[in-house]
């Protein structure tokens, strides 16, 4: 078969500009055979190289006494005693599901679950952060509708249970959702697996599902913006099976026990080239491959679209030879396929041998670590203008407002349809704070959550940053866990653009600031950038997601109020209304600025309600839509009322960080006001849990009426 002859449109199509074609000409000395412009660009695109990014991501504090391995494998890993590990991962995929919203949650569910089990470690737990443009627009309904079954459709055969999450809604998400799943998983901390190869001539081995011609580009069409040709990208989305991926991940980790593995790495975007071009890399050696040897689903397949093809439950190994038969065997036994397609070699070249031809033949080096990297030209966002005034308003109708709003309605309607009890060890599912799994065989637990306030960011990106991560560091220490450490997945429109690329550094440098003051370091992550449809951003949405760790069950703290309840927040109340979700949701108005953070105040507070546990029966963050909807939302889970004395406006929904809503009996919220007025830490009683009515001041209205609003908004809008 004829290759295609190399133009510049062909270039252009392949997301190369002209200066990294010439780079590819000075690197190989002639013409790139089309297989050569393919790897290259795969190589090469946002996606992969993360060239508009490096130079900010290397500014985030990576390592601490707790991080096992950072930035630069599958997954992070971080210990949390008694010789175990949590190996942790979010990962975007919304190019995908944007084009096909099913296959794209559920490769996207897939690959997350890769990264982690690639590492040696058991998926414990998942999440997934989900923004959707407004509820009215025509295409939102089918990508809730598909993203949602698409993310069960795959976790829950796969039997991983989804323990926390998020969703959310605006117009600047119409033309371009956003889908980060994470995973979490287990691990023994001296039998982590890594992905650098070792030793000349070591078997290359490809394990798992047969290669077809699905997701061939994905990578490169993620790196670039959706335009009216929308709908011609569909071929370059995967295909899942999630019943093949669990087999895959009992044959691997059943594969680890053998101690055949040298290194090992997931074929996620770019396929076989990425794989093969990092293990080499990172263990500083060549690779040869034969693509004759590789199983194939389809006829006639061009070394091209072997190379860059993205078929799904896939991995690269590298072998040690002795074990072969033995490995081998594990991988019959579950029906998988087990094929040597190559070898490592000394020389520093990417060689791929097709039908008795050399296909290409490359400085495997320039390839990874020597891509392009670029010093994006950036402004600050300017300052936000001061807010306006807010118009006194009934609190009730305040609080109908948010809970009608699919944005802040329960999401049970969502969560409702992933498995979040499958392996038994779920100690507290989706609805308030953060998700949390038992360590089996253990007294341990694990706490996770994801957060970002797009909004914030958007108005303050270092604030917004900042906040990211605080609001991560709050849910966790509401349950009773020590944070541990983050994982980032950082979305953003075009960073070409001087004010996006302002975004994401602003964002970068709040992060930055938070994860050092909080000791929450970054230990893994992902960049998605050219999040636009015909050159309109999103919301910039750095979405944290983070773990934290709880040394005994029993120290959980819960979050079911009891009638007679005293209710207290800790932190200072200002009532701060920019860009809040009152000004939104009731206004219409997106103003001001974000809520500043003061970092020193959220370690003190969390570290507060963490020594103070015994004293606390419900506890949550106050974050989007301030007390009363914390408290609503405490409320209508017990089917308790509620009764403040306060009407006001800013200080029921004012959006003040370093806050949490306390619940307790009144002895213990006695002992809790002695012990923080010790310590100088704010802390005041608001009211009480009490009844079937929620009193806000002289205003009220019936819970069951409330909450049927809240429990019924998701549903009607979408179902």
């Amino acid at each position: 078969m004829q290759e295609p002859q190399i133009t510049e449109d062909l270039i252009a199509k392949h997301g190369l500009s002209a200066d990294e074609y010439a780079r590819i000409l000075e690197i190989i000395g002639r013409t790139p055979t089309f297989t050569e412009l393919g790897i290259f660009s795969a190589m090469w695109n946002e996606h992969c190289s993360y060239k508009s990014s490096k130079k900010w991501l290397r500014t985030l504090p990576t390592t601490g006494p707790q991080v096992i391995c950072g930035p630069g494998e599958n997954a992070g890993v971080v210990d949390i005693g008694d010789g175990q590990a949590v190996v942790f991962k979010m990962e975007s995929h919304n190019h995908p599901s944007y084009i096909e919203p099913y296959q794209g949650a559920a490769t996207g569910v897939g690959g997350i679950l890769r990264d982690v089990f690639t590492m040696g470690a058991r998926p414990i737990a998942a999440m997934n952060a989900l923004s959707f443009g407004e509820p009215s627009h025509p295409k939102t309904r089918q990508l809730v509708h598909g993203v949602v079954e698409g993310v069960g459709g795959y976790g829950n055969a796969f039997g991983v249970p989804t323990v926390g999450g998020e969703v959310r809604f605006d117009a600047a998400y119409n033309g371009n959702c956003l889908v980060n799943a994470f995973a979490a998983g287990l691990a023994d901390a001296d039998k982590i697996f890594y992905s650098a190869a070792s030793g000349i001539g070591m078997p290359v081995v490809y394990l798992g599902a047969k290669t077809g011609r699905d997701g061939v580009g994905g990578a490169t069409m993620a790196s670039a913006e959706f335009d009216d040709t929308i709908e011609e990208k569909r071929p370059t989305v995967q295909v899942g099976d999630p019943f093949t991926e669990k087999r895959l991940m009992e044959a691997t980790l059943e594969l680890m026990a053998t101690g055949a593995v040298i290194s090992i790495q997931d074929m996620g975007a770019a396929g076989l080239t990425c794989s093969a071009v990092e293990m080499g890399d990172k263990g500083g050696l060549g690779v040869k491959l034969n693509l004759d040897d590789v199983p194939v689903r389809e006829a006639q397949m061009t070394a091209y679209e072997m190379m860059l093809s993205e078929s799904q439950e896939r991995m690269l190994m590298v072998l040690r030879p002795e074990l072969e038969a033995e490995a081998k065997a594990v991988f019959d036994k579950w029906d998988l396929d087990f094929a040597i397609v190559g070898e490592t070699i000394a020389e520093d070249r990417f060689v791929i041998v097709h039908g008795g031809e050399v296909k290409a033949d490359l400085p495997l080096s320039k390839l990874s670590s020597e891509a392009p990297e670029y010093d994006r030209p950036w402004v600050p966002t300017p300052a936000a203008a001061a807010l306006g005034d807010v118009p006194g308003i009934d609190p009730i109708d305040g609080l109908r407002a948010l809970i009608s709003s699919p944005n802040y309605a329960s999401k049970h309607w969502v969560y409702e349809q992933y498995d979040t009890m499958v392996m038994a060890d779920s100690a507290r599912t989706p609805g308030i704070g953060s998700g949390i799994v038992r360590v089996h065989g253990t007294d341990k637990a694990l706490a996770f959550t994801s957060d970002v306030t797009p909004r914030y960011v958007k108005a303050n990106p270092v604030e917004g940053g900042k906040q990211a991560v605080a609001e991560a560091y709050r849910n966790l220490c509401a349950v009773g866990a020590t944070p541990l450490a983050t994982t980032d997945n950082m979305n953003f429109g075009n960073p070409e653009k001087r004010e996006i690329m302002g975004q994401f550094v602003g964002a970068i440098q709040g992060i930055a600031q938070a994860v050092t003051a909080l000791d929450m370091p970054i230990v893994s992550g992902n960049v998605s950038l050219y999040n636009e449809t015909d050159g309109t951003g999103i919301l910039p949405t750095p979405t944290i997601g983070a773990v934290g760790l709880i040394q005994h069950a029993d120290d959980i703290i819960g979050s079911e109020v009891r009638n007679g309840h005293v209710a207290l927040v800790i932190g200072e109340t200002h009532g701060h209304l920019g860009q809040s979700a009152l000004l939104l949701e009731v206004f219409g108005r997106s103003e001001g600025d974000a809520p500043p953070v003061d970092l020193d105040a959220e370690a003190k507070h969390g570290k507060f309600i963490r020594d103070n546990r015994h004293l606390i029966t419900a506890c949550t963050d106050l974050s989007d839509g301030g007390l009363v909807l914390a408290a609503f939302e405490l409320s209508e889970a017990a089917g308790v009322g509620l009764v403040f004395d306060s009407d006001e406006t800013p200080f029921l929904f004012g959006e003040d960080q370093a806050r949490y809503l306390v619940a307790c009996n009144f002895d213990k919220a006695e002992a809790l006001m002695l012990e923080a007025g010790k310590l100088g830490i704010p802390i005041q009683t608001v009211g009480k849990f009490t009844g079937d009515t929620v009193w806000l001041g002289k205003n009220s209205a019936p819970l069951a009426e409330l909450s049927d609003t809240y429990r019924s908004t998701f549903g009607k809008t979408f179902a």
